[in-house]
């Protein structure tokens, strides 16, 4: 596991493993019917794609590595046959996830809270405390096969890869389908400023949409940024810490051509507090360059208290102004103001939602857009 040798081999293996499942994509890699159809499940489990992750990690550690027990991926269990299956999980199956772009979270399964701090080997009958419960049953139950060699590692891996890829394709499919759909109504009646608010609005009612208000206002910047002469900074990943990226918030604006940061936005999906504000007079007063602007952006309505002290710190942080902004008004006042670009607004947003990974923004979320958008031009 140490050593930049052993690094490029894993990779390797890895990049011949899908090519030998990309050929063979029809062939099932495990014979027994009700094994496959477990593996099926955890591939597909939408709700909860730790399992997937924990199987792959635990499945590639036992081929390269056949002295472990692959119910075993915790240090802290301390026998010679256990492994560190966030090791495994964070070095190679991340980067195996995002070069081939499978329908996976990008983030390590053992920090979700079912599987971190475990000092136990996680045999078939331990019972983890997480929903939906079937998939843990069926998850253990293939390591416990692996385990006593009833089943080998690389078959359940490739079969779990080839149900992924399965997975994956259906779920473009469903995606250019609705994008044909989208081109038949081309022809009609461009949407009004008013019809797309309301189709944002539809959007941001969904469940688990907080990383849309962020693609709302990069869609505008990047719609009008010729004209404004800034650009945005490349948008950090939906799940990472500010003091991991550094950040300063979910989006930064620079002046085109220079890196300093002028303006800031912050997304809130509830309404914004004094602590919040506090939290942004530190970031701003340690940023080492003046802000010209720090603005929450929030789906929640504001009370005047804490619009007022966000008025109020525009003297003290030397000319920083913080402001809280309606998402949805911030939106129809950019719409009225540049009604011409209104449809390239749209392109963008619909550019911008459709690139996000599913750990940002769900194929859910992708279909139910592009199915409202549908609707509203076909009228």
């Amino acid at each position: 596991m140490t050593g930049d040798n052993s690094t490029n081999k894993t990779l390797k293996q890895l990049d011949k493993l899908y090519l030998r499942v990309m050929k063979n994509i029809n062939y099932k890699f495990v014979k027994e019917t009700e094994i496959v159809e477990d593996i099926r499940y955890i591939s597909r489990c939408e709700g909860n794609r730790s399992g997937s992750r924990l199987l792959l990690s635990c499945l590639l550690a036992k081929m390269i590595n056949p002295d472990i027990d692959p119910r075993k991926p915790y240090t802290e269990i301390g026998s010679k046959d256990a492994f560190s299956g966030r090791t495994y999980d964070e070095k190679y199956i991340t980067h195996f996830i995002n070069k081939y772009e499978l329908p996976l979270n990008t983030t390590t399964a053992f920090l979700t809270p079912t599987l971190r701090n475990i000092n136990e080997p996680l045999n078939k009958d331990k019972s983890l405390v997480g929903r939906p419960k079937e998939l843990y049953t069926k998850t253990l139950n293939l390591l416990h096969l692996v385990a006593l060699n009833l089943q080998k590692a690389e078959n359940v891996f490739l079969e779990m890869l080839r149900q992924l890829l399965i997975f994956k394709e259906e779920k473009q499919n469903r995606l250019d389908q609705l994008m044909d759909s989208l081109s038949t109504t081309k022809d009609a009646l461009l949407l009004s400023s008013e019809s797309i608010v309301i189709l944002l609005q539809q959007h941001l009612s969904c469940k688990k949409a907080s990383r849309l208000p962020v693609l709302m206002v990069a869609a505008a910047y990047n719609t009008i940024k010729e004209c404004l002469g800034e650009r945005i900074k490349p948008l950090q990943h939906h799940n990472a810490a500010d003091k991991q990226t550094k950040s300063l918030g979910d989006i930064e604006v620079c002046i085109e051509n220079e890196e300093n940061i002028v303006t800031v936005y912050e997304m809130k999906m509830k309404q914004v507090s004094i602590d919040d504000i506090d939290c942004a007079k530190t970031k701003i007063i340690n940023a080492g360059f003046h802000l010209d602007n720090y603005l929450f952006v929030t789906t929640e309505n504001t009370p005047k208290e804490v619009l007022d002290y966000a008025a109020n710190c525009y003297g003290l942080l030397g000319g920083t102004e913080i402001g809280i902004l309606d998402c949805l008004s911030f939106m129809k006042s950019f719409l009225s103001l540049f009604h011409r670009s209104r449809i390239v607004f749209l392109d963008n947003y619909q550019d911008l939602l459709l690139k996000e990974p599913e750990s940002a923004v769900s194929q859910a979320l992708k279909e139910v857009f592009l199915t409202l958008r549908i609707e509203a031009e076909s009228e």
